[in-house]
């Protein structure tokens, strides 16, 4: 215990919120490391009430240095929960957030047997589609080589059978599909600066901007879309909860009708878009 309290001065002193969450969840990792096995969640505090090895107060105390840092969680940790699944994170890849899973939800409310995910990373949203729908074929592409590793690892170890290759959007991609999802880099670059540094200084830049208006990928997308879409299909596409309107007008340009979806929170969240007639 004084182990998890000591950690938590310290995280909540480098101006971590839920600084007692995070000193627990390391201590977890922390005993999985030194112990071998893995250690359940509900044992938790009964290993809190013993003495600490060696072993694992010098484990701990690296996860807490790296903490400490402002490195996120998922990272030093390597695994993040999305949707039903345990996906790999590192450094060269999106953490997957929650409100992502808004996406995943509508996806599965459509009629589908063909996805193309633009700018895969970790490969949570389409490994989790394909999952939810067995019998699916699905394709993702990213412009990082290895984000498509992590991609790669993440669909063996969930026994997700997907296709990854190298692309930037639509450069590489032949064939049509029945829905086309995309999380893309919507931060605008003036934006940037005011990221949480979990954010700023530890996750791909790549992946979080475009380095000009937070829209070029969603022209890119409009500007494509169509050469790659099945008869009848759709486009789900993340955006920023002041994007919407941008995001619709961009599309409506490209000869498509909209529709807004919120997340949980309320906030704008999702466009589907599909070709007018």
């Amino acid at each position: 215990m004084a182990l998890c309290l000591e950690a938590q001065d310290r995280l909540e002193a480098a101006g971590i919120a839920d600084a007692w969450r995070d000193a627990s969840v390391l201590f977890l990792h922390a005993l999985q490391q030194a112990l071998g096995p893995k250690v359940r969640r509900h044992h938790l505090a009964a290993h809190l009430q013993e003495p600490a090895p060696p072993e694992l107060a010098a484990a701990y105390e690296a996860l807490v240095a790296a903490r400490e840092r402002r490195q996120p969680v998922s990272q030093i940790t390597g695994r993040r929960a999305f949707w039903d699944h345990d996906f790999i994170v590192t450094p060269d890849t999106l953490d997957p957030r929650p409100e992502t899973e808004t996406l995943v939800e509508a996806a599965l409310d459509l009629p589908w047997n063909s996805v193309l995910d633009l700018g895969t990373g970790t490969g949570a949203i389409l490994i989790s589609l394909l999952a939810a729908r067995p019998g699916a074929r699905g394709l993702g592409c990213d412009i990082s080589p290895a984000a498509l590793d992590v991609a790669r690892r993440n669909a063996h170890l969930l026994g997700v059978g997907a296709e990854f290759r190298h692309s930037d959007w639509f450069g590489a991609i032949d064939g049509r599909f029945d829905l086309i999802v995309s999380n893309p880099p919507y931060i605008a670059l003036a934006e940037m600066a005011d990221l949480a540094p979990e954010v700023r200084d530890w996750e791909p830049h790549s992946a979080l901007t475009d380095g000009g208006d937070g829209l070029s990928a969603y022209r890119a997308i409009a500007g494509g879309f169509a050469d790659h879409l099945a008869p009848g299909g759709h486009v789900l596409v993340e955006i920023g909860q002041a994007q919407g309107a941008d995001v619709q007008a961009i599309f409506r340009a490209a000869g498509a009708e909209t529709r807004l979806l919120t997340d949980l929170d309320g906030r704008d969240r999702v466009v589907l878009a599909q070709p007018c007639g």
